[in-house]
């Protein structure tokens, strides 16, 4: 919870910048620039489509950042998504999933 507290006492656009580079850096080649995640390696890891609304109203914001920060692995315990944690602050991250839930707006 405090790092949602920080990120309110950052200008608004400042965060948003970060963010999307963020976004960019560590999410994209899976995700795609454009959130659908129909890349190569997101198809093969099962990315899901961040434009979708329904997909994005069950995801919570506390599944999201967990999954950023520690990553994601499937049943058998395979590794499906990166951990992030070593590369953003709590605070990265939180600007990071705010980012994620635009793409279900655009």
């Amino acid at each position: 919870m405090s790092a949602f507290i920080v990120l309110l006492a950052l200008p608004a656009g400042a965060v948003a910048a970060g963010a999307a580079e963020n976004y960019e850096r560590h999410c994209a080649k899976c995700h795609g620039k454009d959130g659908k995640g129909q890349t190569r390696l997101g198809k093969r890891s099962g990315a899901p489509d961040f434009t979708d609304a329904a997909r994005q109203a069950k995801l919570t914001d506390e599944d999201a950042f967990k999954g950023i920060k520690h990553g994601r692995r499937n049943a058998k315990g395979e590794e499906r998504m990166d951990a992030f944690g070593s590369d953003l602050t709590d605070p990265e991250i939180t600007a990071l999933v705010a980012y994620v839930r635009t793409f279900a707006r655009r």
